[in-house]
Order: C-alpha cells, then sequence, then structure tokens
C-alpha cells in the first residue's frame, strides 16, 4: 500500500516562464534542462504561513533526494509588495530556500498550470509529465512517496540521471541581526531581539546596535538548555512574565519560537532556554491528534470546540504560534498562533494551553470568539483597558479582543475555561483580497499585512504596515488611521519609549533592513493623512456562464483509504462572495461537495470563498482502530460572468 498520490493522464509539462531566477547564478532554467529528473514546482507567496509550512516540509524531501530530485519554486506574488524582486529575494533568503525560484509576478506560469490556491505542489516525471498536482498544506509525505516511485521507475527504464541540479546559493553578508522579527525592552534597559535569520535571540545594548550576548547556538533546531546550546527556528513574538510569576514559573521572558511550533521560556540570569509548550511537531488541521499523549495518560476532548487537550502543554501539537502578550483578564499568555488562523491563551500556572478564538478557517468575521474567523494573525499587545489588539496579517486588518474570564465550575468536566466568552472587533480592515496604503475613517482605510500593534501612551495603537513600510496610527475616539513614519523596510515590530517631556521614541524592527530604527515622535500624536491607493490580489480571473454555475469539489481519498460516513456525513462545503451580492444562491454551509449556484449579471465579478472538509478512513476491515485523516482546503477563486462561458468549476481535493 502507498500513500503516493494518484497519478494525473500524461500532459506534457509547460514551460516555466516569468521575470528572472533566484538561487541560480543568474542563469534561467528549462524544463528541458531538468529532463531526468523528478521535479516538484511549489507554487508559493512569501506572504502565506501555509506556503512556509510546505518549504519546511519539502527541506528533508530534498535532503534525501538531492542528486534526483529538483524542486522550483514558483514564486506567484498575492500582495503589491510580494512583486518587488527586492522584496523577494530578501523572503528567499530570510526563509533560507535552498533552490532555485522563478519570479513569476504576472502569474503566466501560475496560469499555465491551472493553480487556484496557494501553496499548490506540481509533480513533474523525468520525462517531463504532469504526474501530481495537489494543493494545500501537509502532503509531505504523499511527495515523498510519490518521488520514491518515480526514482525507481525512472531508474529501472534508464530514464533518471543523477548529479547536481540547479541550485546556486548566493553569498550571505555578516550582520548582528538578520531578519529580526520582534523586540521588548529589558528591566534594565537593554533590548531582547528575536533574531530570526540566527535563529536566535540577541541582547543589545540601549543603543540598540551593540550586541551583548546571544541567546541560542545560531543553529536551527529545538534544543533546550544552556544559551550556547540551545536551539531555535526563527523565533519571532517574545513577551515578559510579569514580575509575581517569574519565581514561580523559573523563566523571564515567553518566546514564540515559530517553526519550532513551540513556546520557549527564556531566564534571563543565565540565558537557559526551556521548552514550556508544544511537541516540536505542526498541528495539522485534518491531521493527526492535537495532543501526543503524555505519560499520565490525561488528555480531554473540549465539547465546545472538539480540540484534544493535554494537562502538559508540553504534549500540545501546535502551530506557528507568531507573537505573544500577557493579559492581566484572562491571567494568561495570548498567542497568535498563525498556523490554525487562531487565538490561543498559555496559563503555565494551570498548566493550560487553549483555543479561545478562530474556527481556524481563514478570513474576516467578527463576533464571540468560538465562531470568528481570523488570517495568519502576527502581532498582539494589550492595551491599559485590556483590549487585546491584533495584527491580522492576511486580512490586512487590525482587530481585536473584548475578554472577561469566567470562574471555573468545582464539578467541570474539564480543567477549566480559561475565557468564558470572547468577542471579536474589526478596528481597520476589509478582508482577504483587499488591501492598500489608505489613511482616513476606519471603514475606508486600508493596511497591507501588518505585522506587529504596540499600544501608545494615550490608548490609540501603533501598527507595523509591513508591506507598506510604514508605522500607522489607530485613534481609537476618532476610529480614523493615519501614518507616522514610511520608508521602512518591513517593519515587523514596535517597542514603545515614553518620555518625561511627553514625547515617544519608538524602536521599529525593519526586518528586512536587519536592525532597529528609531523614530522620534511628538507629544502631540496627529499624522499624516496618506492616500496610495487601494488594491485588490490579482490574479488570473475565471469566466463563468451567468444563472447557474456547478460547483464541484473532486474529492480523492489516499490510496487505501475511503469516505467515513460511520457517524454520519464525511464532507462539508461553505461557500461565500466577496462582495455578497454576487452571490445570490449557494451560499452558506451543506455536506454535498456538489452545489448549483447562481451568480448576479448585474455585480459582474468577484471572488468565490470555498471551503471543502471531507473525512476518510482505512479502508481495511482487519483493522480494529483504523486511521482517520481530515482533509481542508480553502480557496479564492476570482470570477466573472460573461455570457457562453463555462457553467462547471471544479476543484480538487485531495485525501
Amino acid at each position: 500500500m502507498t500513500d503516493a498520490p494518484a497519478r494525473l493522464p500524461r500532459v506534457r509539462a509547460s514551460e516555466l516562464v516569468g521575470r528572472g531566477w533566484l538561487n541560480t547564478g543568474g542563469e534561467a532554467i528549462s524544463l528541458a534542462e531538468l529532463r531526468g529528473k523528478v521535479v516538484v514546482l511549489d507554487f508559493w507567496t512569501f506572504c502565506c504561513i501555509n506556503c512556509l509550512h510546505v518549504l519546511d516540509e519539502l527541506r528533508e524531501i530534498e535532503a534525501r533526494h538531492r542528486d534526483v530530485l529538483v524542486v522550483i519554486g514558483v514564486h506567484s506574488p498575492k500582495f503589491v509588495h510580494e512583486a518587488d524582486p527586492v522584496a523577494l529575494a530578501a523572503a528567499v533568503e530570510r526563509y533560507e530556500v535552498h533552490h532555485p525560484v522563478l519570479d513569476d509576478p504576472e502569474l503566466v506560469t501560475w496560469s499555465a498550470y491551472t493553480a487556484r490556491a496557494w501553496p499548490t505542489l506540481v509533480v513533474v516525471d523525468p520525462e517531463g509529465y504532469v504526474v501530481a498536482h495537489i494543493a494545500g498544506e501537509g502532503h509531505g509525505h504523499a511527495i515523498e512517496a510519490l518521488v520514491t516511485e518515480l526514482i525507481a521507475e525512472h531508474d529501472a527504464k534508464g530514464t533518471l540521471h543523477r548529479g547536481d541540479g540547479p541550485y546556486v546559493p548566493p553569498p550571505v553578508q555578516p550582520s548582528t541581526l538578520r531578519f529580526p522579527a520582534k523586540a521588548i525592552r529589558l528591566p534594565g534597559g537593554n533590548l531582547l531581539v528575536a533574531d530570526a535569520g540566527h535563529h536566535s535571540l540577541a541582547e543589545l545594548e540601549p543603543d540598540a546596535e551593540t550586541l551583548v550576548r546571544r541567546i541560542g547556538s545560531g543553529e536551527r533546531g529545538l534544543l533546550d538548555g544552556p544559551p550556547d546550546h540551545a536551539r531555535f527556528s526563527e523565533p519571532n513574538g517574545l513577551c515578559l512574565v510579569p514580575d509575581e510569576l517569574r519565581g514561580r514559573l523559573g523563566y523571564d521572558v515567553l518566546v514564540a519560537d515559530t517553526v519550532n511550533h513551540a513556546l520557549r521560556g527564556v531566564r534571563l540570569a543565565d540565558g537557559h532556554v526551556t521548552t514550556v509548550a508544544g511537541t516540536g511537531e505542526q498541528f495539522m488541521v485534518g491531521g493527526q491528534e492535537n495532543v501526543a499523549p503524555g505519560p499520565d495518560g490525561t488528555p480531554w476532548v473540549d465539547d465546545r470546540t472538539g480540540m484534544t487537550y493535554d494537562s502538559d502543554p508540553r504534549h500540545v501539537r501546535l502551530s506557528s504560534p507568531w507573537d505573544v502578550a500577557w493579559s492581566a483578564e484572562l491571567a494568561a499568555f495570548v498567542v497568535a498562533m498563525a498556523g490554525t488562523h487562531s487565538i490561543w491563551a498559555f496559563d503555565d500556572e494551570q498548566h493550560q494551553i487553549r483555543r479561545i478564538a478562530g474556527t481556524m478557517n481563514e478570513g474576516l468575521v467578527d463576533g464571540l470568539g468560538d465562531g470568528a474567523w481570523f488570517a495568519q494573525t502576527s502581532g498582539v499587545a494589550v492595551g491599559p483597558d485590556g483590549r487585546i489588539w491584533l495584527a491580522d496579517s492576511e486580512t490586512s486588518s487590525v482587530r481585536w479582543l473584548s475578554p472577561t474570564r469566567t470562574p471555573v465550575p468545582a464539578d467541570a468536566a474539564t480543567p477549566g475555561d480559561l475565557t468564558g466568552a470572547v468577542t471579536v472587533h474589526t478596528a481597520v480592515g476589509h478582508g482577504l483580497f483587499d488591501f492598500g496604503h489608505r489613511d482616513g475613517p476606519a471603514d475606508q482605510a486600508m493596511l497591507q499585512h501588518p505585522l506587529g500593534v504596540a499600544v501608545l501612551p494615550d490608548g490609540s495603537v501603533a501598527v507595523a504596515d509591513t508591506y507598506n513600510g510604514a508605522i500607522r496610527r489607530y485613534d481609537t475616539p476618532s476610529d480614523t488611521l493615519t501614518t507616522l513614519a514610511t520608508g521602512l523596510a518591513e517593519p515587523s515590530g514596535i517597542v514603545v519609549d515614553a518620555h518625561e517631556d511627553g514625547t515617544l521614541d519608538l524602536l521599529v524592527v525593519e526586518s528586512a533592513a536587519h536592525r532597529l530604527t528609531r523614530v522620534r515622535l511628538p507629544a502631540k500624536l496627529a499624522g499624516e493623512i496618506l492616500d496610495a491607493g487601494a488594491h485588490r490580489t490579482a490574479r488570473p480571473v475565471t469566466e463563468v456562464g451567468p444563472d447557474e454555475l456547478r460547483l464541484e469539489v473532486a474529492f480523492t481519498p489516499a490510496p487505501g483509504q475511503k469516505l467515513d460516513d460511520r457517524y454520519g456525513p464525511s464532507t462539508r462545503l461553505q461557500v461565500s462572495a466577496s462582495p455578497p451580492g454576487l452571490l445570490l444562491e449557494g451560499h452558506g454551509d451543506g455536506t454535498d461537495l456538489v452545489r448549483t449556484l447562481r451568480l448576479d449579471p448585474a455585480v459582474g465579478e468577484g471572488v468565490l470563498h470555498v471551503t471543502a472538509q471531507a473525512a476518510s478512513c482505512d479502508d481495511d476491515p482487519a483493522i480494529e482502530f483504523p486511521a482517520c485523516h481530515l482533509a481542508q482546503q480553502d480557496w479564492g477563486v476570482p470570477v466573472r460572468v460573461v455570457d457562453g462561458a463555462e457553467r462547471t468549476l471544479r476543484l480538487p481535493l485531495l485525501g
């Protein structure tokens, strides 16, 4: 039995066309040059957390088969900033992409391979034929199985050529910081920086330049211990532990160790690092249980959310925690769990970590936490009034939570509920595909992929508007957005220093410039009103016919599995549209993966948002406890209503 995806009919792979190449020493690559190699095309965009997960999934496969496998990253940008070749080169370096990358800003190759979602993987055999087309993350095992099959098959046929691939590593310039992510001010006045590109933490003197010490060996990995032995993997968020908890918890700083899918505690006295939550394995929505069973065998299920938890947070699988902040109202650390588009709370005294908001669907939906949608939340800050401010990067929005904490009944069936009711609000932002640099009233203002937030002394919120290269300010009383500073290189974090004369210094983490930059603000915060325009994500539009449109999600279970309908319907389909008026009929939830939609020709065009799920289990009656898997994929398909166009929209879902 194999886990490889089913082979597609033999179709010649399209040529690789774009603006240029990275990681090739300046040379272009053609498919003809790759004959004899197994080729995996990875359609990605560097803003996308799911795409970053795929990069990590492919690392070991690349290393294992480097003499016969060539991975080609096809960069197909979502945001305007991502189409900048300088920004792309920085991202390739930042995320340690060790294979050639085609810069495809006009989505020429994306269109040729009919990609509809980030990420998409296409496998091409050594004879130049497409043999698999897979959307989404979590398919590393299937890619490995298929690559292994192709190697054996073409080795036997004599069509496999071994030897070096076309990858040429670019030179790396040494610097104190390398793609720093976030920073905090330490009690003694020094700064602690999450030095993501060096896989470590850097303590700097108050001048924000002089290195005092480094915590972490600088090698990517997950190891606890003293500072020269411990390892991180692209750490991002940092939070000081409240004074009263440091002695009891045994650490002073909590770190969101993003690519390790873990939270780490750092003791400042000697730099010792301890893992306090997470197993080091990524929790996959629809994949394995989010709990690795602990030695005490006490996992439990939250009936409200369906999530499984354990009495030891170190046994719970997490997914790309990006930032952390302390909430006194919750008496817990708030965690932006970017990888599952959700918000979690970590209470180390009670040994609890659990989701408090977000369905794990990607989008912008407010309301009670259990039903809210987020999209790769990457920044967290808590205001003096207890509001929890969020930079929700993929919806280019600033949002906030109003928390309460409900006492735990003595006879509770579970160890307790950290929040009771959390309500989600959006201050600025319009959704997954609308962004720009526009100041003014919040309902008209726009951001572009913000990664950080900080609360200013007057209660307003400073926003690291990353892809606009700006610091923006959201003022709550007037409900307006203004610009405080521009010309920054991917700002991702902000440290606020208030002075006695009322002036403010913002220490901005300029990630792509590898430094911290000081921005002086006057005592009277006003900001500048700028309007650099609005944008929508530009992707090829699918023309569809008027009146009825048949939507088909074609689900293919993995080999050896079948649909699992033992407990009711095993599939689910959610459909909506932007603007909502585009979809006259067919919106909402259902269990059938085929649905008839009716689009409004008067609206004419927009984006269909489709989320599909399908559960499958081992198809072998001899297996007493069959392994099950929930496949899930989100699509945002731009459509235009045109007379005479196709009346069927097919989307593939692989088990």
